[in-house]
């Protein structure tokens, strides 16, 4: 007999944590979440997956009405959009779902839910502070870390002072943007530049390096940076960021570009898109004895960490930062913590899209300038986006 409150405990209510409680928990394994922010689901039903998708289907609906003569239809007069009913049906998408990421369906699966911040008081024992203040100390003999991530901010004068965006905040704007400004060139700066730039924001994008979708190939992500530009968003690569101020109404951003001359630019509203960085601060790891640094915790092939009782996985390990790899991750915990079957992860085929839609400026393009930037990329990418964008659909 164990000599601990729960055999398992998760810390952290998103894809990984869900996963891993749900499949403890139907085994039979006394099984406790916690999680800190006041509802579960995590980055992906709240500030990600679910949130950015939805967003970038009411763009391309919106972007479709203003080109509906393209299609053989009347041309028709769009109004401006209203930003907050975007947002409400944002949120009613997400209060569709957040039933299947509530605390009575894990609760019927037979696991405890506690909400909370959790400390490591030692290797095996937590302190679990509520949101009124009370704490509870809880042990467990296998303890699960799926504490997410959060944006990362970089280190520029001046922006610790400037009120700006992240994914956390994007989605729930009071109004449309009139210019944004959007550093970082990754998947959620392109998603989100190319959404806010159909429903009618100037976007411009600051980028570090010469190419966005640094982890494209350039071939593809010149197409879709040449593709977007069409659509009116400003492209800024190769930069070095100097300094943010806050201008009371808008927000100015400093840079050199590759020669190394200053240059400055103004928009209403700042997204911060720079990556993300594990959900590590506050869990008392080092009383635990678990390795971390800012990047993530490291992990085996079995996604233990140096504690061998203590296993991370999702964002937290700083590794693959999608829900789809953090629910494999989840399952392989459970395999290993749970049944105690010794299961490895294997990354070979770890699938991944950037939900970037090239259909309306390719129809600007002629015939030659259609072959140049690649159409047959163009009719592949929106064949497979729009597979996917059905997610989003569902309301």
């Amino acid at each position: 007999m164990s000599n601990h409150d729960y055999d398992i405990a998760v810390i952290g209510a998103g894809a990984a944590g869900l996963t891993v409680t749900a499949g403890a928990a139907q085994a039979g394994a006394k099984t406790l979440l916690i999680e800190k922010e006041p509802v579960l689901g995590g980055d992906c039903l709240h500030y990600g997956c679910v949130p950015s998708k939805t967003l970038i289907k009411t763009a391309h609906v919106y972007q479709q009405m203003k080109n509906a003569a393209r299609f053989g239809l009347p041309e028709v007069s769009v109004p401006q959009v209203d930003f907050a009913q975007i947002r409400d049906r944002i949120q009613r998408v997400i209060a569709d779902i957040q039933p299947h990421d509530s605390p009575e369906r894990f609760c019927q699966l037979g696991a405890e839910v506690e909400f909370g911040r959790a400390e490591f008081i030692d290797q095996h024992q937590v302190r679990i502070e509520s949101s009124s203040g009370q704490t509870r100390k809880v042990s467990a003999k296998t303890w699960v870390l799926a504490t997410g991530s959060t944006a990362s901010a970089p280190k520029v004068p001046g922006l610790a002072e400037t009120p700006y965006l992240t994914n956390r905040e994007i989605f729930s704007l009071d109004k449309l943007p009139s210019s944004l400004i959007i550093i970082g060139g990754g998947p959620i700066a392109i998603e989100m530049a190319q959404a806010f730039a159909r429903l009618g924001s100037q976007v411009q994008v600051i980028q570090r390096s010469q190419q966005i979708l640094s982890r494209e190939d350039p071939d593809l992500a010149a197409m879709v940076q040449a593709l977007l530009a069409q659509e009116g968003v400003t492209f800024h690569l190769d930069t070095q960021l100097v300094k943010i101020r806050d201008l009371g109404q808008t927000r100015e951003v400093v840079f050199k570009d590759s020669e190394g001359r200053e240059t400055s630019v103004q928009g209403d509203a700042l997204l911060v898109a720079l990556g993300r960085k594990a959900g590590v601060d506050g869990l008392g790891l080092e009383n635990a004895g678990v390795d971390f640094t800012p990047k993530g915790i490291p992990v085996d092939n079995r996604l233990r960490t140096n504690q061998k009782h203590i296993y991370a996985c999702g964002d937290a390990t700083g590794a693959f930062q999608f829900t789809h790899a953090a629910g494999y991750e989840g399952g392989v915990v459970v395999t290993n913590a749970v049944f105690h079957l010794p299961r490895k992860t294997d990354y070979t085929w770890m699938p991944a899209c950037t939900y970037t839609d090239p259909e309306f400026a390719s129809l600007g393009l002629n015939e030659t300038q259609a072959k140049k930037q690649g159409q047959e990329y163009t009719v592949w990418t929106e064949s497979f986006a729009d597979n996917d964008r059905s997610l989003a659909e569902e309301e």
